[in-house]
């Protein structure tokens, strides 16, 4: 995680969904690959005997998990970048850090949403979720 972070209003976090709409579905595309691939290593693994090292099947899927593994931190670092919070694989959930009120809070997104419609406190995370009141809607 970024040391400086960075604070967004709603307009600038609404601008940047376009481009984490898509590091999001590429994402969320890629880890089930990544689970699957754990698993069969796993089951192969479990069969094989442990004094006979990796197999040529086991070194190909560890090959391919870090080869997605690479490219699932690489989506991760440029949500960083851009300055969001990817919170999960499930919805696809990703924050923002911006200000309401004087306080701070994160603006609050999940695949599925055309824009930024909700909000909720740094500590309360999903649960917390609130529609965005509709003063500050009207900013962007």
């Amino acid at each position: 995680m970024s040391e400086n972070r960075k604070y967004f209003t709603l307009a600038e976090a609404n601008r940047t969904l376009p481009l984490v709409k898509r590091i999001v579905a590429d994402l969320i595309s890629l880890h089930p690959e990544w689970r699957d691939l754990v698993a069969q290593y796993e089951l192969v693994a479990a069969q094989a005997r442990p004094e006979w090292g990796e197999s040529t099947e086991q070194l190909a899927l560890r090959g391919r998990i870090e080869a997605i593994a690479r490219q699932i931190n690489d989506f991760l670092l440029e949500l960083d970048q851009i300055g969001c919070v990817f919170k999960g694989f499930d919805p696809g959930l990703v924050d923002f850090y911006g200000k309401l009120d004087g306080k701070e809070m994160f603006w609050c997104w999940k695949v599925g949403e055309e824009r930024i419609e909700h909000w909720h406190e740094l500590e309360s995370g999903y649960p917390g979720r609130q529609p965005i009141p509709v003063t500050v809607g009207g900013e962007g």
